[in-house]
């Protein structure tokens, strides 16, 4: 597997919700995957994978990451772990969901992830367990969420500012969380770790 750490992280974090959850199709990753982001820079003032998020009708969508898995070929790293289907949708055959399911004998290693993001994916997979994209469509599109509030402001396809889940309890100021989140960044860029880049 590929040095890169948020890349390992992406995986695992696929292949975790894969195996934790049920009803697992392309809506629901993408919004446990955001949840998983943008819950754990509310709590640190960096995110867990950093993946970019953008505005779409049905919620926040990692848009690189939507082109990997729309065709239900993922690439080859995450293909290795998990499996996908293209189902399409009765009342509109030019649409389509990809379902996600892991390969036989496939585990996350949890031990690219720290105990802060363990115990924040054990969180998620326990609350949304059996919950469907659209039951959690309601959660992500409430008002004051980041989705929401970049929504209302800028319509669909802009990108969704981290610091937006930052609140007045956090556990860090938000000046604290945006100097983070900018080093954050620049350590990505400096060292190439962005969880999108394949070895």
């Amino acid at each position: 597997m590929t040095d890169n750490l948020y890349r390992q992280k992406l995986i695992n974090s696929i292949l975790y919700f894969a195996r934790e959850t049920s009803h697992l199709n392309l809506t629901k990753l993408f919004k446990l995957l955001n949840f998983f982001d943008f819950e754990h820079f509310a709590e640190t003032g960096y995110p867990a994978i950093g993946l970019k998020y953008v505005t779409w009708k049905r919620g926040p969508v990692p848009r690189q990451l939507w082109h990997d898995l729309k065709d239900g070929q993922p690439p080859t790293d995450i293909g290795k772990f998990v499996a996908t289907t293209v189902k399409y949708r009765e009342y509109d055959k030019d649409s389509h969901e990809v379902e996600i399911k892991t390969r036989p004998g496939a585990k996350p290693n949890m031990d690219v992830f720290t105990p802060r993001e363990q115990h924040l994916l054990e969180k998620l997979a326990y609350i949304y367990k059996d919950a469907t994209a659209k039951q959690m469509s309601e959660i992500s599109h409430e008002d004051e969420k980041p989705w929401r509030l970049t929504m209302d402001e800028y319509g669909e396809n802009a990108e969704i500012d981290y610091m937006l889940a930052h609140k007045e309890d956090s556990p860090i100021s938000e000046d604290e969380a945006r100097q983070s989140l900018n080093e954050h960044w620049a350590a990505i860029s400096a060292l190439e770790l962005d969880p999108m880049d394949m070895d």
